[in-house]
């Protein structure tokens, strides 16, 4: 327990480590010079549109509507992937205070974080913009996984990425984080772990810094209410012992059982024969270190990352197969639509939607079906069926045109007419047209297979490949969960 930090910091990176790092732990390939675009500033309709305007469908939150500051997924017009979090209506009532501190965050730069984009902050709203995480929590994988346990060599790879994670952090003067656990961190498109950057703000200038159970909260901010780098590292280690455990243990209770010798206890039966005991006390020790009652004995980032390097297992094998999930890179089983879609075969399409007709319009089929019109909704019907014979006898240029009376009308709204006006406009040559009526039909039915599909082929005849898969995969997933309810 009184180990000095020293004894755990003995090595540099192995030869053939892929984690791109130099022996002091630095990074020295990743920083402000990668692919992500600056910081901005979004307006609310731009996120309302990208999140098919607050849809419950993508709300990604662990805790749905009922958590405090809700959390959606969505996808701006450029196809880009994000994550926006929404605010309650108390939080950050200074908007030039939240656009401050949102601005400073979002200089940083770093592979190991799930960066932010930008914000948006109109009227009483408060929201922030980060990269879009597919593969879920630590929170989930650790502790309520369903297919595999996750590995101990994963288990390392998290540590690391983390502790590297709060070292660039640190050298950019951001050394604060508020609330570290298994919640904050995220997997990537590769299943790689990173650290949110929500959690480098508070909620509020006002805000609690801890949401958590008070068993896992360090000492000193009990008594102080404040938040120190050290405060920092004791939650680092709570999140040891989460990797160490499988479970959320109070430090406490972990603390104890380290005292009393009583490793097993502690330890994942799931891991048992995956890690040396040299290797199981070395972690241990150093979660003790970080759960020291006097802030001073915990150790810096720099010594956690420096510590975790030599630990790492399996450096070759990439993250998603330890992890047990498909790479973004993989070709996972498509659906015949999904297959007619990836060869561009319009025709195939076409056939496809003409046989689904109208059934996934969610309750517009039936709204069609009422009999007590205006003239001006018989007449948004007229257009229609005049539109579903011309598609159906592929006229798409008339088809087209005909759509486009019925939605101008504006009586009824039905996202199987923009699809089928999307690949109309697909077989006329006219991508991007395609595109706009695919994305809206996605923001009328959020949870829309086809609609992602649809995008795909557009975003393929616009040349945008690595797009176009993201989508194809979109659909794949969403018609996966379709079939499985």
């Amino acid at each position: 327990m009184g180990c000095e930090v020293s004894k755990f910091c003995c090595g540099s990176e192995p030869s053939g480590s892929n984690h791109g790092v130099t022996s002091s732990g630095v990074d020295d390939r990743i920083g402000e010079g990668n692919d992500l675009p600056q910081f901005r500033e979004f307006s609310i309709e731009t996120l309302r549109k990208a999140t098919s305007g607050f849809a419950t469908e993508n709300i990604v939150s662990e805790h749905g509507e009922k958590a405090p500051n809700v959390v959606y997924k969505g996808k701006l017009d450029n196809q880009r992937r994000i994550a926006v979090k929404r605010f309650n209506r108390k939080a950050w009532p200074d908007s030039r205070q939240f656009l401050e501190e949102a601005k400073a965050v979002g200089q940083l730069r770093n592979y190991r974080m799930a960066n932010l984009l930008g914000c948006c902050y109109e009227g009483e709203e408060r929201l922030l913009v980060a990269e879009f995480m597919p593969n879920e929590t630590l929170a989930k994988h650790l502790f309520h996984w369903e297919s595999q346990p996750m590995k101990w060599a994963m288990r390392l790879r998290v540590a690391l990425h983390i502790a590297q994670a709060l070292e660039y952090c640190t050298a950019k003067g951001r050394a604060l984080y508020h609330d570290l656990n298994a919640y904050r961190v995220l997997f990537d498109d590769d299943s790689n772990p990173r650290l949110s950057c929500f959690g480098l703000m508070k909620n509020s200038r006002d805000g609690k810094s801890y949401s958590t159970n008070l068993a896992f909260t360090p000492p000193e901010y009990l008594r102080t209410g404040r938040v120190t780098p050290e405060s920092v590292m004791y939650s680092y280690g709570t999140l040891l012992l989460d990797l160490l455990s499988g479970k959320h243990i109070p430090p406490s209770h972990a603390l104890d059982l380290i005292r009393d010798r009583n490793i097993q206890m502690l330890m994942d039966s799931c891991l048992e024969g995956q890690f040396s005991s040299s290797d199981g006390t070395e972690l241990i020790r150093l979660a003790s270190r970080c759960l020291q009652d006097e802030p001073r004995e915990r150790p810096n980032p720099k010594s956690l990352v420096t510590a975790m390097i030599p630990l790492q297992k399996d450096l070759e094998t990439p993250s998603h197969q330890l992890m047990g999930i498909p790479s973004s890179a993989s070709t996972t089983p498509l659906s015949p639509l999904g297959e007619a879609c990836l060869r561009t075969d319009l025709t195939a399409i076409h056939e496809i939607l003409e046989k689904l007709g109208y059934k996934d319009d969610e309750g517009a089929a039936t709204e069609l079906s009422f009999q007590m019109w205006t003239n001006q909704m018989q007449d948004s019907l007229n257009f229609k069926k005049k539109g579903d014979a011309a598609f159906r006898h592929k006229d798409f240029a008339n088809a087209a045109e005909c759509y486009s009376q019925f939605i101008e009308g504006g009586t009824m709204v039905s996202p199987t007419v923009y699809a089928r006006r999307s690949l109309c406009y697909l077989m006329n040559d006219m991508p991007q047209e395609a595109l706009n009526d695919a994305m809206q039909a996605q923001v009328i039915s959020p949870a829309w297979h086809i609609a992602s599909y649809l995008q795909a082929v557009a975003l393929s005849a616009l040349g945008q490949e690595n797009e176009a898969h993201a989508a194809l995969k979109d659909g794949s997933m969403l018609e996966s969960k379709r079939n499985a309810l």
